[in-house]
């Protein structure tokens, strides 16, 4: 029998666990002081053989103790998480889950506000940064680390390199993100290896496009910060030598999410600028097309396809950042918004990685089930995390706007992909299951149906104790329990805060 352990406690943070015919462990990250695991009793200490357990982790949250949650707080007010907080205990933890991998989010360097300039790093204009710890995915260094994740924002390689090797000697792989669609509008790297030139630093600007720029522009026009809502203020209204409404980009970058206005809106990715990969403004392709036949090859054959063609400036660029990562260690890659990047490219890419670390473990976002094969085929990436099937599907159930039939015609539909597919409960992009906008407060994760007899639950300062006591215990309450939890631990929590 297999006998399911879910302890009661606070929400979680994040969670991408591992999909496949075997019984599998469930790894749920949360908040510094909890953990929610569900394990299988037959597979509680699961080898890495084709199969794997993600643990997500929000760096900069983890290991913060501080419970101040102060809106628009300062590092010194809320307190910041360090690579240092995963011990070898808290490694330890982890591992006990179940996981192979730890996806630490939010390691390379990206916009924020807080001065670092005695450490040589210009500081981030807060009209083109989203709160005031910034968004994770508005990198402005590909070769460094962020300096709030270090004790000693002068050694946060060597701090980080650490922690790559205490996840190592625990027998876990480490993932960093990449995320190519898009950098900060003020990127600029201090730690590239010489003869490595930033992105847009050898641009034609005169021009909207040119293959080997780096970025789009809009010529003849200056960039505007975006119109702010009556409920807005930068930092809150804080005063701040930097916050005057006005950012010097002349002339304008296409915008993160595909806008072409010098003038972004405010829901637009205003914080960071579109990458080109040799993508026409009209759509069209400026570099050699993969042969549909490459979707039956492998990385080797893929390789060999790229040896000797003439790629754009920005995939090579984007080559030597994740070999850069890869030879410091890191074992593999999750990909924002891999769909909004033309496949050729992850072929390219990917080819290198494998070619340097066959092992190499690469997880793409994708959210279009229709290109789903396409990135795992022609882009080789290993694995998508399935949210627009299995995940929207179960959210419906729980909500009790669907049948439990939708997830098996899910897992019909996706039958030969299912291997590359990693099922979740939670991740970052998604509300919280403890949330009331997933379930409600009465939704029906206390209900038999959902946690049958065999299940046992952990609650604290009790022990292990079994489904149906659960609910005579809790009734209804369960989600309500979970509920308030989190609202105590992160009641003003903010996704750009500290």
């Amino acid at each position: 029998m297999n006998k399911k352990i879910i302890p009661l406690t606070a929400a979680t943070l994040a969670v991408l666990a591992a999909c496949g015919k075997a019984p599998t462990t469930e790894s749920v990250t949360a908040s510094p002081k909890v953990t929610e695991t569900i394990t299988t009793e037959q597979n509680s200490q699961p080898q890495y053989q084709g199969k794997a357990v993600v643990y997500q982790v929000f760096t900069r949250l983890s290991g913060n103790t501080n419970t101040t949650n102060k809106p628009w707080g300062t590092l010194e007010e809320n307190g910041v998480g360090k690579f240092n907080d995963f011990t070898d205990e808290a490694l330890q933890g982890i591992k006990a889950l179940g996981t192979t991998h730890i996806w630490y989010t939010g390691v390379p360097h990206h916009a924020l506000i807080r001065d670092y300039t005695a450490y040589g790093i210009s500081n981030d204009d807060p009209d083109v940064v989203k709160g005031r710890a910034g968004s994770p995915y508005a990198v402005k260094d590909y070769y460094s680390v962020s300096p709030d994740l270090a004790v000693d924002p002068a050694n946060r390689l060597q701090e980080f390199q650490a922690l790559i090797a205490r996840t190592h000697q625990h027998d876990m792989k480490v993932l960093i993100d990449i995320v190519p669609n898009h950098v900060a509008r003020a990127y600029h790297s201090l730690q590239r290896p010489e003869g490595v030139a930033d992105f847009g630093a050898n641009d034609d600007t005169s021009v909207a496009y040119a293959r080997d720029n780096n970025f789009y522009y809009v010529p003849g026009e200056a960039f505007q910060v975006p119109e702010w809502p009556a409920d807005y203020q930068v930092l809150g209204g804080e005063a701040h030598p930097l916050a005057d409404g006005k950012f010097a980009e002349n002339p304008a970058k296409w915008t993160g999410n595909g806008s072409r206005a010098a003038q972004p809106a405010f829901d637009d990715w205003y914080e960071t600028v579109k990458i080109n990969f040799g993508v026409q403004p009209d759509g069209s392709y400026d570099f050699d097309s993969l042969p549909a036949e490459y979707a039956e090859k492998d990385w080797q054959a893929h390789y060999q396809f790229w040896q000797g063609k003439n790629v754009p400036d920005t995939w090579i660029k984007f080559r030597d950042i994740t070999l850069y990562w890869t030879g410091m260690g890191v074992d593999g890659f999750r990909y924002d918004m891999a769909e909004m990047v033309p496949v050729e490219f992850w072929s390219y890419l990917n080819s290198h990685i494998k070619q340097v670390n066959p092992a190499a473990f690469l997880l793409a976002e994708v959210y279009q089930p229709h290109l789903y094969r396409d990135y795992i085929k022609l882009g080789l990436s290993d694995y998508l995390y399935d949210t627009v099937e299995f995940y929207d599907s179960l959210e419906s159930v729980m909500q009790g706007k669907g049948p439990t039939s939708e997830l098996v015609a899910t897992q019909q539909r996706m039958a030969d992909i299912e291997h590359q597919r990693r099922h979740f409960l939670e991740n970052y992009d998604e509300q919280r299951i403890a949330s009331t906008e997933f379930v409600g407060v009465w939704g029906d994760l206390g209900e038999p149906e959902v946690h049958p007899a065999d299940t046992q639950h952990y609650v604290p300062g009790i022990g292990s104790v079994s489904a149906d006591e659960v609910h005579n215990a809790y009734g209804h309450r369960w989600a309500e329990i979970v509920q308030q939890g989190y609202q105590q631990d992160f009641p003003t929590q903010r996704p750009f805060d500290y």
